[in-house]
Parts: C-alpha cells; sequence; structure tokens
C-alpha cells in the first residue's frame, strides 16, 4: 500500500576547509580578524614586506601561564613577553546575540556592503541560524582535516627542501625576520659584489641533502593497498616533490616524516617537526578518549596553535567521486545521477535475500579479506590453533620435506601453544626438578622444552586416555608439507622474501608480540619510534608462527649522507584495511587510556637564536587589557617602528628562556 509521509531532515553541523567556513558561518576568514577565537580581539600584524597578515606570535597566549615560552624575548618577537590568558569561546546564545541584528544574504547586496564597510568581521547573517536548535549545538563548523593537513605539508615539505616558488623563506621574509625577531643569522647578507644572498636557514636541506631525500622517496615500497607508488611524485631533476595528492601527504606527514628527517636535520628542528607529526597522527586515529583529546590540545598550544575540532572529509570525497561516474549522459548531469543512483539501491536492497554464498556488491569484503565460514567441527576440546582462520592462498603450493630440526620444533610449538596442556606442563616441572632440583621452576620449560615432546608422548601413553585430542598432540606430523609463496590472512597480504624482494610493495614483514625485546631493537623514548638492527639476527631457532596471530609492517632506511647508520631500519606497524580498531564498550572511552603515549621534548632543548646584548633593552609586554603593545595591533599598517615598553626593572622580573611494536 502506498503512503505519503514528511521526510525531515536534520543538520548536525558542517564539514569544509577554513575559506568555506567563512561562507557557512558568516564570519570573515581573510584579513586580521581571521580568527575566528580572537575575532575583534586578534593579534595578527601586516607584514611590511611580505605584504600578508600574520599570526606568528599568536600562540604563547594559549600556554599554562608558568610555561617558559611565554617570558622568552628571544625566540619569539624580539623584547615581548606574554601575559594574556586564552580567549573566552563563546556559546551559542552568545554568538547569536552578535548576529541577530545583521543582515542576512536575501536582503540584497546594498546592506551586505555597509555591513562589510564597518569592518565588524562578520559580512552576514548565516541562513543556518534559521534552524530553532542552531545555537544549542555544542560543535556548529568542524574543519576538515584532510584539506589542513594537506596544505600543511606541502608548505613545511616544500619550505624544508627550499622549493622555489613554494618555499616559505623568501628574502621578503628574511626582512620581516630582521624587524621583528631577534634572527641576526637569518639576516640578509651583502657578498663581495654587494649584492644581497640569503644565508642557509639551519631548517633548509642543501642540493646533496635534497638530492639523497628524493632518492629515498623513489625507493621506498609500502603494503598490498596501503598506498600508490610515491615516486611517481619524485623530481629527479630538481630535487623536489611535486602532485603529492591528499592520500600520499596523509602517509607522509604520519608515517614517514620522521624517518625521512631525522638524520638530515639538526635534532631540535626534528623534534618540532615530529612534535607536529604525532599531533596529526593522535587525531586521525581510530579511537580516542576524553583525556586523549585534552592532551592533545594542551600539546597542540606549544607545538603551533590552538586548532578547532576536526573531521574527516575522504568519505564525503570519495562518495562524490562515485557519483561522478555514474554520469551516462553529460547534457543531463543530474537526472543521469539520480537513475544511476535509484539502479543502485534497488540492486542492492534485493541483494539481501540472496543466499549468503552469493557473491554481491554489499558483501564485498574488500582486499586480502576472506568470508567467515563457520567450522563444520563442533568440539570444545579441539586448540582453538585448529579451528581458527588459517587464511587462503593463491595456489596449489609445493611440497616440502621437514629435516629432523624442523619437525621437532614444529611439534613443540604446536604443544605450547594448544592452550589445554596445562596441567601436563606443570606434571613435567615438577618431573624435571625431582631430578634436577638446582633449577629454578621458572626456568624449567626455557632449560628443557627439548624434552617435553618426548615426556608428554610417553605420559599419554601410560595414562592410555581416552582423549582423541591428547592421543593426536602426543603424535609428531608428517615431514611431508605443503608451502607457498602467498598467503592472505587476517586482511593482509603476505609474501616470502624471495617471492616480493622485486616487487614494488613490501609484503614479507611479519610481526609477532613478543616479551622479549632484544639487542637489535630501539624505541625513541619521546616519540616511541621503532628502529631495528637488520644485521642483528633471532638467537634462539624459532621458524614458526600462528598465522592468525601475526601482523604487518614494512621497513624504511633512514636517508643520510653519512654511513654510521645503514645497518638501522624503521619499522613501520601497519592495520589491515577492513580492520577499524573500535571498542565495543562504551565506558572504554571515558577510561584512562592504558596506551604510553608520546611526549614533547623539553622547551629547554629548543636553543635561541644568538642576540647581541646591546639590542635586549626592552620588552613589550603582552595581554589581553593592554592590546596596544602588540606588534601593528593599530588600523594603520604603515608604522616603521615597533612599539617597546621600556622598564628598568624587567632584568629582575623576567627571565631569558631558551627556546608497541615488538618485532
Amino acid at each position: 500500500m502506498k503512503q505519503n509521509f514528511t521526510l525531515r531532515a536534520a543538520i548536525l553541523w558542517t564539514i569544509s576547509d577554513f575559506p568555506a567556513y567563512g561562507i557557512l558561518s558568516g564570519w570573515a576568514t581573510s584579513g586580521k580578524k581571521a580568527c575566528p577565537y580572537r575575532m575583534e580581539k586578534s593579534k595578527a600584524f601586516w607584514l611590511e614586506h611580505g605584504c600578508k597578515v600574520s599570526w606568528f606570535d599568536c600562540h604563547r597566549q594559549f600556554l599554562s601561564t608558568d610555561h617558559p615560552f611565554r617570558n622568552s624575548r628571544t625566540a619569539f618577537c624580539k623584547n615581548k613577553v606574554e601575559k594574556g590568558a586564552p580567549p573566552h569561546i563563546m556559546s551559542g546564545e552568545e554568538l547569536w546575540e552578535c548576529v541577530k541584528d545583521l543582515p542576512k544574504a536575501t536582503d540584497g547586496p546594498e546592506s551586505l556592503q555597509r555591513l562589510k564597510k564597518e569592518k565588524k568581521g562578520w559580512f552576514k547573517q548565516s541562513i543556518l541560524w534559521e534552524l530553532p536548535y542552531w545555537k544549542h549545538l555544542r560543535i556548529c563548523h568542524n574543519l576538515d582535516v584532510m584539506h589542513i593537513e594537506k596544505n600543511f605539508f606541502d608548505q613545511l615539505i616544500h619550505t624544508i627542501m627550499d622549493v622555489k616558488k613554494h618555499t616559505c623563506d623568501t628574502t621578503s621574509a628574511r626582512n620581516d625576520i630582521a624587524r621583528y625577531c631577534k634572527r641576526p643569522q637569518l639576516h640578509l647578507q651583502e657578498d663581495d659584489r654587494g649584492k644581497e644572498v640569503m644565508p642557509r636557514a639551519p631548517f633548509a636541506l642543501d642540493k646533496a641533502q635534497r638530492k639523497i631525500l628524493c632518492e629515498w622517496v623513489k625507493e621506498l615500497r609500502f603494503l598490498d593497498g596501503y598506498a600508490s607508488n610515491l615516486s611517481r611524485c619524485v623530481d629527479m631533476q630538481a630535487c623536489k616533490l611535486h602532485g603529492m595528492k591528499s592520500h600520499y601527504c596523509h602517509v607522509f606527514m604520519e608515517r614517514l616524516l620522521p624517518t625521512a628527517l631525522r638524520e638530515l636535520l639538526p635534532s631540535h628542528i626534528w623534534n618540532a617537526i615530529t612534535e607536529i607529526r604525532q599531533f596529526f597522527r593522535d587525531l586521525c586515529c581510530y579511537t580516542t578518549s576524553v583525556g586523549d583529546m585534552e592532551r592533545l590540545e594542551k600539546n597542540i598550544a606549544e607545538i603551533l596553535c590552538k586548532l578547532e575540532k576536526y573531521r574527516w572529509m575522504y568519505p564525503f570525497e570519495r562518495f562524490l567521486n562515485h557519483l561522478k561516474r555514474k554520469i551516462g549522459n553529460k547534457a543531463r548531469v543530474e537526472g543521469s545521477i539520480c537513475n544511476a543512483y535509484i539502479t543502485e539501491e534497488i540492486a542492492n536492497f534485493c541483494s539481501n535475500y540472496f543466499e549468503a554464498t552469493v557473491d554481491t556488491t554489499t558483501r564485498d569484503l574488500g582486499r586480502n579479506v576472506n568470508a567467515d565460514v563457520d567450522s563444520i567441527v563442533d568440539d570444545s576440546e579441539i586448540p582453538e590453533l585448529f579451528t581458527e582462520d588459517s587464511g587462503r592462498v593463491s595456489n596449489e603450493g609445493k611440497t616440502w620435506f621437514l629435516d629432523e630440526k624442523e619437525l621437532e620444533c614444529a611439534h613443540l610449538f604446536v604443544l605450547r601453544n594448544t592452550g589445554i596442556l596445562g596441567e601436563y606442563e606443570r606434571k613435567f616441572k615438577d618431573y624435571i626438578l625431582s631430578s634436577r632440583p638446582y633449577l629454578r621452576r621458572e626456568e624449567v620449560m626455557e632449560k628443557c622444552k627439548a624434552e617435553f615432546s618426548d615426556w608428554f608422548h610417553r605420559k599419554v601413553v601410560e595414562e592410555d586416555t581416552n582423549s582423541d585430542v591428547l592421543r593426536a598432540l602426543c603424535m609428531r606430523s608428517f615431514k611431508r608439507v605443503r608451502t607457498w609463496k602467498q598467503i592472505f590472512v587476517g586482511g593482509f597480504n603476505f609474501h616470502t622474501h624471495a617471492h616480493g624482494k622485486h616487487k614494488s610493495t613490501m609484503n614479507y614483514g611479519v610481526c609477532v608480540s613478543s616479551e622479549d625485546g632484544g639487542e637489535g631493537m630501539n624505541i625513541h623514548e619521546l616519540y616511541k619510534l621503532v628502529e631495528v638492527n637488520h644485521t642483528k639476527k633471532y638467537p634462539k631457532y624459532d621458524p614458526f608462527v600462528l598465522s592468525y596471530q601475526v601482523t604487518q609492517v614494512y621497513y624504511a632506511s633512514y636517508p643520510s649522507l653519512k654511513r654510521d647508520r645503514v645497518q638501522w631500519w624503521a619499522v613501520f606497524k601497519t592495520q589491515a584495511r577492513s580492520v577499524v580498531d573500535a571498542p565495543v564498550d562504551l565506558e572504554f572511552l571515558q577510561a584512562p587510556s592504558p596506551q604510553v603515549h608520546a611526549t614533547l621534548c623539553p622547551p629547554n632543548d629548543i636553543p635561541d637564536y644568538v642576540v647581541d646584548d646591546d639590542d635586549d633593552i626592552g620588552f613589550i609586554v603582552s595581554s589581553d587589557e593592554d592590546d596596544e603593545f602588540s606588534i601593528n595591533s593599530s588600523d594603520s599598517d604603515e608604522d616603521d617602528d615597533i612599539d617597546v615598553l621600556l622598564d628598568d626593572s624587567s632584568d629582575d622580573s623576567s627571565s631569558d628562556s631558551s627556546d608497541d611494536i615488538n618485532e
């Protein structure tokens, strides 16, 4: 029976980049008042030589009141200390009081032009305020981390690699640095011919370093389905990276950046870049808690500046691309998309009534994923390792015969991982300790494990047990086995080293959890970065693992002009594309996270630039009450001098502060 009904939709929030944020909210996102938090109290200033608005040194106000960066007069704007407090975040009701009398876009261009001339920051009243619930929402607008991360990475890598027309380190920037900062090493200098030259900045790579970084990126290999081939984005002639899409920037920013720059940049610059990378990675994780968000909000003030809340645009971008592919008639674009979308919806609805064995679009599990198959064996006594999904292989494989050492090790590995022989292991320890009392109970299985299989076989025969499982376990396996060069398990695609060493992907990195760290592995104390010495080998003979207990890793060397770290590889642990590490228990999100997070380096590890004592004649006090002491805080952008508050007691009242993976 057909019935008509009223379909109602609600707008929960908007997701956009920063320019579109201004269109949706009605607040101008350009000029000195572009910050939607500071609004009219913005401390942004106009760069005389750069001819643009700058928010340099506007982030110290978000630091804790006792942070040493607040009193530093050399690391930021010269002779300026920060005493201001973070801005008040206005509620929806407070914002409504600000915009309720503003003209709307439907009121005509004349009213909007008058509002723009008043320079209040608002240029219209958004149509979203007509929604009765809009002013009661906790979050109305979200910034898209996809665009922000790409823009941030592009500016960062182009500046580090000193790419012409893309770097932020220009002659205009150096002239502005000379005016606003105490960094004489970065000032423009004259050569013998009287021509101004730019001394190389400590954060910029020279030509040899840029070349070796490009060669490193060109030789990178990732897992199957993890990332595209980055070698296509390398220009060896110009020694630069180009044409990097959002996902390329995402992978490079959150995974590769610390490894790529660790041996090329000074340690204090590498620390700052690594902390920014860690912030983006923590922000983009699948699961988070209230404590994690509070930690990120505190850290980002020290790393860079206060950022707003984010949400992903990746699903929407991919869905729009999916709709574009449905265009069959370019003369009727909208109708073509609608017809194709309705047909797809009908097909997906009907596919739900097919048999479970029928492969449909809605049941497509994705790359490297195995379908769940119910076990035909229903016996609670059978160990888990025989009932778990062991993966699927690509072909029939080859026959292989195990030698005595491999056969003994395989049998012992199965016995130790069944999980049902706890009673027999205790009896075996008592048996060994009765004849060797000098051993400790904890050392029995480690030093006498080679005797366990034979003892277990004799014990089962003596007891004459009725358990078919125990009788089967005490017998050794056949020497004849079958081997494969490729297997799909747990959402991963594994290759043997011989099979995958010449491929463009790296699928032979296997990770198994263990309590033994070993001397061939290092974990960075602050940032928890893992590296292994690939020349070291595991001393014990233990070649077998359970397929459903392994995860995948990939390795990358360090690009460096030196040869002292050739033996060390950075290790990157990955997660299967089909797996979302989301907790089922909702209380988990409110509980303290047991994970050990990366921490920030101490503020004193960031050195200040060397300055002349003669220039230190006073300092500026910046606060919410005294905004006139901020740089170029007046409406005029033509002032040539910086306002300096002289105080003879400044030297006494202020101080100069320098700026698990288990393999």
